[in-house]
């Protein structure tokens, strides 16, 4: 049973429109090449707006891969379709990883999170719910729907699977890396507090505390998190095909709107540490930017 007609799961007609738009999103995220103002994160910002940082983050994620999952089990009933082949299952399998990890996984392995600004909230929960309707469309239906429209594609779709999953290890490594910065700083807190003999003393939080990330990727460029997501959607891409439309507006509407975050994050660590301590790394890419 549709939960919205025609919506979820999508017509043809309009999945078909919202997978036109949705290739146009880099023309609203250009808007954060002007502005620092980024309401969440290190650049979080006291408002009466603000939702807990956990609790924001788990709520506007979530919903993407849960509505992935919902279209590509109602979607092929609409249509009357037998089954679905293997690999748009594959997607549909390493997209939900993805974010389980992402949405739920790390935000509550996390020490501590800063609060999210409801508009960034509400911005990341569009995002979410358009492209998986995007990319659910295609791989429940208004894509491949046979063994015979892979054909011929079994290489790509390994080596795109490799590529994936090299790169989400090296995602969640390096989210441990930052990770253990608020860890560190929680551990010093309670070694001053047992010191001091005085509960209470020492547990200020550890929210705001920011330090040089350094290992791995790190040592390169500021948001190596950001590179290796990529690359994750990358290989996503690559297992569709090159002319997976969805995967394709994935990956550059993603670029679209992280680059200029980690433009915005490397004028941040300049100004809190200092363009000596920041030395030679970029911003996300090795070497250019």
């Amino acid at each position: 049973m549709a939960i919205i007609p025609g919506l979820l799961p999508p017509s043809r007609e309009n999945w078909e429109l919202i997978s036109w738009a949705w290739q146009f999103f880099p023309l609203f995220s250009a808007a954060q090449w002007v502005t620092d103002w980024y309401p969440q994160g290190k650049t979080s910002v006291d408002s009466r707006w603000n939702i807990p940082g956990k609790i924001a983050w788990i709520t506007m994620e979530a919903p993407g891969f849960m509505t992935l999952l919902y279209i590509m089990y109602s979607l092929p009933k609409e249509l009357d379709l037998d089954g679905l082949p293997w690999a748009n299952w594959t997607m549909a399998g390493l997209f939900t990883i993805h974010y389980i990890y992402r949405a739920i996984i790390s935000p509550l392995l996390n020490p501590s999170m800063s609060p999210t600004h409801a508009f960034v909230w509400t911005s990341a929960l569009s995002f979410q719910l358009i492209n998986a309707t995007s990319i659910g469309g295609w791989l429940a239906g208004y894509g491949p729907t046979t063994v015979y429209d892979w054909a011929g594609r079994l290489y790509l779709i390994e080596i795109g699977m490799v590529v994936w999953g090299w790169s989400f290890l090296a995602t969640i490594y390096h989210d441990d890396d930052l990770r253990e910065i608020r860890r560190a700083a929680r551990r010093r807190q309670k070694r001053q507090a047992e010191k001091s003999g005085k509960e209470g003393v020492g547990e200020e939080g550890v929210d705001k505390v920011y330090m040089m990330p350094k290992n791995g990727l790190f040592s390169v460029v500021l948001f190596a998190h950001y590179l290796c997501e990529w690359m994750e959607w990358v290989g996503f891409w690559m297992i569709g095909g090159w002319g997976c439309g969805p995967a394709r507006s994935f990956l550059l509407n993603e670029i679209s709107t992280m680059l200029p975050r980690a433009l915005q994050g490397k004028r941040w660590y300049i100004e809190k540490f200092g363009a000596d301590k920041v030395g030679g790394r970029k911003a996300v890419i090795p070497g250019l930017v």
